[in-house]
This record gives C-alpha cells, sequence and structure tokens, in this order.
C-alpha cells in the first residue's frame, strides 16, 4: 500500500490507525481516545456507511418505480380526471379515472375519445354497422330493438342534427353522454362518430369520487 502523508488520510483510515497505534504502544500517558472510543468510532462509521449505501438502493429502486409507473399510465394505463357534467349522474366533475388502452369497444361500455385537442368522456352506444334511432322522447333503438338505459335520469332527443336512422360507419363508434339534455355527441355532427385513432381508452375503474 502506498504511503500517505497524515493529512492525506480519510476520517476512517484515520480512526484505523490510531486503533492501530493503540495496539501498538502504551498509551497510558498519551492523549489519545481509548480503544472502546475507538472500536464505538468505528461502528458509527460502518453504521453510517451502510445506512448511505441503502439508501442509495433504496432512491435508485423509487426512480425506476416511478419511471415504470410513468411508463405504464402512458402507454397502458392512462389515468384521467372528469371535467363537465355530461355523464352525470354515472360520473361527477372531478372524479378520477383510471383507462384502459384497448381496439375493443362493447355497447354500454364507459370510454375516453379525443376531439379538438380536448378529452371526452361518453358512452359506447353504437358499434360499426349498427342502425341506430332516437325518437323524440329520447329512446334509443339499436338495430330496432330499443336500448335499456338505467344510467339514463332523463331521456331527451337533445343536440340532434343527423339524420335518423344513421348506420355506424365501419372502423368507428357512435357514443353519447349519460345527460341527454347537454351532452355534445354523435347525435351531432359537430363530433360524429369516433374513429379508433381518436379513442384513448375505456374505463376500468374509478380511483377517486368527488361525489
Amino acid at each position: 500500500m502506498e504511503k500517505k502523508e497524515l493529512g492525506d488520510l480519510n476520517r476512517r483510515e484515520l480512526v484505523d490507525l490510531v486503533s492501530k497505534i493503540i495496539d501498538d504502544k502504551d498509551a497510558e500517558n498519551v492523549n489519545i481516545p481509548t480503544k472502546e472510543e475507538v472500536i464505538a468510532e468505528q461502528e458509527k462509521l460502518g453504521s453510517k456507511a451502510r445506512f448511505l449505501k441503502l439508501l442509495g438502493s433504496t432512491i435508485s429502486v423509487l426512480v425506476v418505480v416511478a419511471a415504470v409507473a410513468v411508463l405504464i399510465s402512458t402507454l397502458f394505463l392512462p389515468v384521467i380526471q372528469v371535467s363537465g357534467d355530461s355523464m352525470e349522474p354515472t360520473l361527477s366533475s372531478g372524479d378520477i379515472l383510471v383507462l384502459a388502452k384497448t381496439h375493443e369497444y362493447t355497447h354500454g361500455q364507459l370510454c375516453c375519445l379525443s376531439w379538438q385537442n380536448k378529452l371526452l368522456l361518453k358512452r359506447v352506444i353504437g358499434l360499426p354497422g349498427d342502425s341506430i334511432d332516437i325518437d323524440k322522447q329520447g329512446n334509443v333503438y339499436i338495430n330496432g330493438t330499443v336500448l335499456d338505459e338505467p344510467y339514463v335520469t332523463e331521456k331527451c332527443l337533445g343536440e340532434c342534427d343527423i339524420e335518423l336512422p344513421y348506420t355506424v360507419p365501419e372502423g368507428t363508434l357512435f357514443v353519447m353522454g349519460d345527460r341527454r339534455d347537454s351532452s355534445i355527441d354523435s347525435r351531432s355532427t359537430a363530433i360524429g362518430c369516433v374513429s379508433d385513432e381518436q379513442m384513448i381508452g375505456k374505463v376500468i375503474f374509478r380511483v377517486w369520487s368527488a361525489g
């Protein structure tokens, strides 16, 4: 081992050197720490080193976990917050939802879509090829069969300027909000049917209820 000047030694090396001096010489009349004090300091330094090592490992693990969580959230399970009242009473403004990205949707499923740089929450009413009709009382018919909609508290025709009955084009979905009097959805040509590229995902569960 290369010889070092005393001033070049770090704290741990100094403690080890003092320990060796105590072993080699009689410390009775020398103003240096006792063997017990040196051992205690060595243990203290060892504990500190182990703590710093554990802290570093913990931080590394947390960083990796956070990165994985962000990646999963971005690619597979987006998290969104409800804004607006178009899905009341099913969803309230402020609710926090977890979505699942998918290309497969079913009738009645809650979904999130992108429209003009906004995220909209709606319900899947019609699939490609379905014939959609809505009467003046707001009853919805899918392929001639009236749709049972317990999630709608007040039916109405709402903002509807499409020609009925309406056939859902291939590669698109017909969506509507649960609050039929105020929701702007596929009944309006302003939004129309939603393409697969516009779909963000389906709602799988609510993690926070603002209601």
